[in-house]
């Protein structure tokens, strides 16, 4: 029983390629050129993208199980409905979405609101799947060094609500077992939700002194200037994501992502060991 893995190059789609295979699976991987994939051996490869039609009902042939992961693009909505849609015209009934936590909450986001679109296609159309909705990634912040290390400020804005951070590996894991769960099920299982959290819940201030230790000198929290922080991202993305993300720190500011009663204890026991803490993390990307 093969397990189809969209986004499998991308930061979580490796890990959960990576997984699947350390355990065993059947896995191909979606991708849009495999002579690019560098994927472990034995991961068969099938070439496309969210929109190719043709493609994706190739890539979905043969297969019992399907990872969809649709990476942040203006037409995300089309390709996560497209593939779900194809998906249930191939018959498939085992699938785990990657969605993103408090989806309707962050109304005004587009990519938090999309992601929340597609969830209630889902229902709506009685989906056997997994819903995983993680926090943000705290693996977004190894972008940030070299602005952290050259001017001294920790320029995320947070706000000082609380941000659970999540690692990527803990979001891929969790994601293979999930596959593995429902691919060894001798039928459709219910549908189910996941929120996927860190172990910490940290304030743009507590992010800086997670910083400030980590070097052993005092890094600033940078604050919450939307526009500035929308500007500056306009540098490395376009226009419409920068402004999608100024919005959704202005919900960072608003709301914060904080985990409900028993988020983290059941990630814990599904893990088996501890979550990847933010501490760890920010001391390996100074140490490198």
């Amino acid at each position: 029983m093969t397990i189809l893995v969209t986004g499998a190059t991308g930061t979580i789609g490796r890990v959960v390629v990576e997984q699947l295979v350390a355990r065993g699976a059947s896995v191909r991987a979606y991708v849009r050129d495999p002579a690019r994939a560098q994927l472990p051996a034995g991961v068969a490869l099938a070439k496309g993208d969210m929109l190719d039609i043709d493609g994706f009902r190739a890539a979905l042939s043969g297969v019992s199980t399907l990872f969809l992961l649709t990476a942040v693009a203006a037409d995300e909505v089309t390709q996560s409905l497209t593939a779900l849609n194809l998906a249930r015209e191939a018959g498939i009934e085992r699938i785990v979405y990657l969605s993103v936590i408090h989806g309707a909450l962050y109304a005004d986001v587009p990519h938090f609101a999309g992601k929340a679109v597609v969830e209630r296609m889902i229902e709506a159309t009685d989906m056997a799947a997994t819903i995983l909705q993680p926090a943000y990634f705290m693996n977004n912040d190894a972008a940030i060094r070299d602005v952290v290390t050259n001017y001294g400020v920790y320029p995320m804005p947070l706000g000082d609500k609380g941000i659970a951070m999540v690692d990527a590996r803990d979001v891929g894991e969790v994601a293979a077992l999930e596959l593995l769960r429902r691919n060894r099920a001798p039928g459709p299982l219910p549908r189910l939700r996941i929120p996927l959290v860190g172990p910490d819940t940290l304030t743009g201030t507590e992010a800086a002194a997670v910083w400030s230790a980590a070097l052993n000198r005092e890094i600033a929290y940078g604050g919450e200037d939307g526009a500035g922080f929308e500007q500056t991202l306009r540098a490395t993305m376009p226009a419409w994501m920068a402004f999608d993300m100024r919005m959704m720190a202005a919900r960072f500011a608003a709301h914060g992502m904080i985990p409900e009663a028993g988020d983290r204890a059941r990630l814990t026991a599904m893990l088996g060991r501890p979550l990847h803490d933010y501490r760890t993390f920010v001391a390996g990307l100074t140490a490198a």
